[in-house]
């Protein structure tokens, strides 16, 4: 594939607090899709935090909102990252995920023919194992395929070294393991 026809991974997830651990696992993930061939773009914490609330009532989007919506409808594999909030995804992620209502009367809605890989981030088992059961269900409801795989990592920024991998080997075959299931199934999708 050339670099244009390289599939595009968009990375949706974070938190507000810049240089969160969920943001560096979604960052090391999109490293791995990069290094497997895919075009990535990154839409993080701090692009999350400046959505407004999503109104469906009459009044169009927001420029952020429909910036958002653009990245998705051109995306060929997403991987979304959310921290484990209360034992499911963060209110930021949950805002942007019904920000994309905005895709219901496209010809592919929502998240439709891509594989939507998922990684939770949590202080604990518990809360990633929830949350990480809760976005994979809301990926179903938007059309898309989760990958087989879903990371649910105990984390925190400490996790992670200098180069943004984790420093855990355990944690690292995790975010690979997602990023390459997404890369795979996109490739398989446009050489169809």
């Amino acid at each position: 594939m050339t670099d244009a026809s390289a599939p595009l991974i968009v990375g949706l997830g974070g938190t507000t607090r810049e240089g969160s651990s969920t943001e560096r696992a979604l960052c090391a993930a999109l490293a791995t899709a990069e290094a497997q061939g895919a075009r990535t773009r990154l839409v993080g914490g701090a692009f999350l935090a400046e959505l407004p609330i999503y109104d469906p009532r009459p009044g169009g989007p927001t420029a952020r909102q429909a910036e958002l919506a653009e990245l998705v409808r051109s995306a060929d594999g997403l991987i979304l990252a959310t921290p484990g909030y209360h034992g499911s995804l963060s209110g930021v992620m949950k805002n942007a995920l019904d920000t994309l209502e905005l895709l219901r009367e496209d010809a592919r809605p929502y998240f439709t023919d891509r594989a939507v890989g998922v990684i939770v981030t949590a202080a604990g088992s518990q809360a990633a194992g929830t949350t990480l059961t809760a976005v994979r269900s809301i990926v179903h409801a938007m059309r898309g395929w989760p990958t087989p795989f879903g990371a649910a990592m105990s984390v925190s920024s400490a996790s992670f070294g200098p180069d943004g991998r984790p420093l855990e080997d355990r944690d690292a075959w995790q975010l690979d393991t997602v990023a390459g299931q997404v890369v795979q199934f996109a490739k398989m999708r446009l050489q169809s």
